[in-house]
């Protein structure tokens, strides 16, 4: 009986694919050069297990990934486990457990395999690659710029430029609408989620002339900010901006060049943030490199961010990945050897082959050992 569609073994669940090479060699590469220079900035690495208790796992802001989580029976302990959709809320509760005893801020950074239950239309995708840092212990405009220029820096790495960073507070609005109105309106949300300002006009009440000035003020920071500081906001609203105010300014003393935006009335994503959100995107790109802001982990003051090397492999150029080298049947061990050390691939035949240069080409190779050298194949 021939195979049906349904029942060949290449058929793989909706969102889930193979990685074959060159594409698995330059995400692993990606993520070195990521992690490198998380490492140099003092973040030290963690690898958290990729199933866990779920009462333990959906405690604090892990609640915020219980919908994304595929859950599974543990035979051993008969207790329920679920599979991480984020490597966030594990960080949090290795910095409240076993590393509450650590200097702070604690700089922690990690890399790993996500999975989720539903992937989205424009990221179908369900098995998802993370690398990121987490800063914990320290509430201050410094550690919100520090967590921005280390992931600049890492992309930068990782071969991208020209890189723009959108700032928002995303309990800014919120807590205005909540202290207005009385009382969260989804109409209104979903008004200023799609920046439709009838709907907001329509449904803000007493909030939407502010709320309207807000959204006026999105853009390039230089000119945000100055608008945001004069508006009349109620107190928590222009202690956040103040905060936003003061990033900038650390960051702009660091890096004169970067772009950035700020987005007063963003709020899309961010479940379980506190204080200033990032993300991350490549000049003339839709899609985010990185995302992440400031939390509550455990009861300490954190943030960090996440970097999507999936999305940063598909942007950034491709790195010279090393030439393959055929060492026809017999070649001696310290010829191979010398070729490794000149960053070649090599491919041992493992028989004598009557045409050493037609395998080596068979085999993909773009050098073919012969006579003592290494001879292009090209």
């Amino acid at each position: 009986m021939n195979d049906t569609p349904l029942s060949h073994p290449a058929l793989l669940p909706v969102g889930l694919r193979d990685i074959l090479p060159p594409e698995a060699e330059l995400e692993a590469r990606s993520v070195e050069a990521i992690m490198d220079c998380f490492a140099a900035h003092g973040y030290e690495r963690v690898k958290p297990p990729l199933l866990e208790f779920e009462d333990s796992l959906f405690a604090g802001s892990g609640a915020a990934t219980a919908e994304q989580t595929f859950r599974l029976m543990d035979p051993q302990s008969q207790r329920m486990m679920g599979l991480r959709a984020d490597t966030t809320p594990q960080i949090a509760r290795l910095a409240a457990t076993r590393l509450s005893a650590s200097p702070r801020p604690l700089r922690l950074a990690y890399a790993g395999q996500c999975l989720r239950v539903r992937g989205t239309d424009l990221e179908p995708e369900r098995q998802i690659a993370q690398a990121g840092i987490e800063l914990i212990g320290l509430d201050a405009a410094t550690a919100d710029a520090e967590i921005i220029l280390t992931a600049i820096e890492a992309l930068e790495a990782a071969g991208l430029s020209q890189l723009s960073v959108d700032l928002t507070v995303p309990r800014l609005v919120p807590d205005m609408v909540d202290e207005t109105l009385g009382q969260s309106h989804p109409a209104l949300s979903r008004a200023l989620d799609r920046k439709d300002s009838a709907g907001v006009a329509a449904h803000g009440g007493a909030a939407a002339p502010l709320l309207l000035r807000l959204m006026e003020a999105s853009g390039q920071a230089e000119r945000a900010i100055p608008v945001l500081l004069a508006m009349d906001l109620p107190a928590p609203a222009k202690a956040q901006v103040a905060r936003l105010a003061e990033t900038v300014s650390v960051l702009r003393a660091a890096r004169p060049d970067l772009l950035l935006t700020v987005d007063p009335v963003e709020f899309r994503g961010y479940q379980y943030h506190t204080g200033i959100c990032m993300t991350v995107f490549a000049a003339g790109e839709q899609a985010e490199l990185g995302r992440g802001g400031r939390y509550l982990c455990d009861s300490e003051p954190a943030t960090g961010i996440t970097l999507y090397p999936d999305t940063i492999i598909r942007l950034a150029p491709r790195p010279k990945l090393r030439p393959r080298l055929y060492l026809p049947f017999g070649t001696a061990a310290a010829d191979a050897a010398a070729a490794r050390a000149q960053n070649f691939a090599t491919i041992n035949g493992l028989a004598p082959h009557p045409d050493p240069r037609a395998e080596a080409l068979r085999l993909g190779c773009s050098h073919a050992f012969s006579d003592g050298q290494i001879v292009p194949l090209a």
